[in-house]
């Protein structure tokens, strides 16, 4: 008597263009880690991300110097060519403090070194730190704890 069927044999054995297809979409979207599940079966493909540094784009000024978030369709001129704008790398919801319970990693006002994560930027069940890309000051924060947040999109400013 066989020990394991051929059926076993097939069903345990990993499809390799499907993790290539999940590899080419990590790469295509930005994301550091996707999971994929059917059956027993669970693939899991990773990489390491880069240090999140953000490139300048066009940012809306802040509402008040609180840091509160900008009503719709507010204007966009003022933080456009701003050196120390901090954009989202990605899509997804952007979380100010670690946990509902711990404050803010930053506010307005707060003094930053490179490096230091700012924000956390939710995607796809993985939580990506979105850090300083130089030291300065925080003098605007354009967005809301839990906002959805677009690729591109200015999160704070810092100078």
């Amino acid at each position: 008597m066989a020990s394991t069927p051929a059926k076993d044999k097939k069903d345990s054995r990993i499809d390799q263009q499907m993790i290539r297809d999940l590899a080419g979409l990590l790469n295509e979207t930005g994301l550091t880690e996707i999971e994929w599940n059917e059956g027993s079966l669970k693939v899991r493909v990773a990489k390491t991300a880069p240090a999140v540094s953000a490139p300048v784009y066009a940012a809306a000024p802040a509402a008040a110097a609180t840091g509160a978030a900008l009503p719709a369709g507010a204007a966009v001129d003022d933080a456009a060519s701003h050196p120390g704008a901090v954009k989202s790398p990605m899509v997804g919801t952007v979380y100010v403090s670690p946990d509902p319970n711990s404050a803010p990693f930053v506010s307005v006002g707060s003094v930053v070194n490179a490096g230091q994560t700012l924000l956390i930027v939710e995607a796809m069940k993985t939580m990506n730190p979105i850090t300083a890309p130089k030291g300065g000051r925080v003098t605007r924060i354009l967005i809301e704890n839990q906002q959805p947040v677009e690729f591109g999109q200015v999160l704070l400013v810092i100078e």
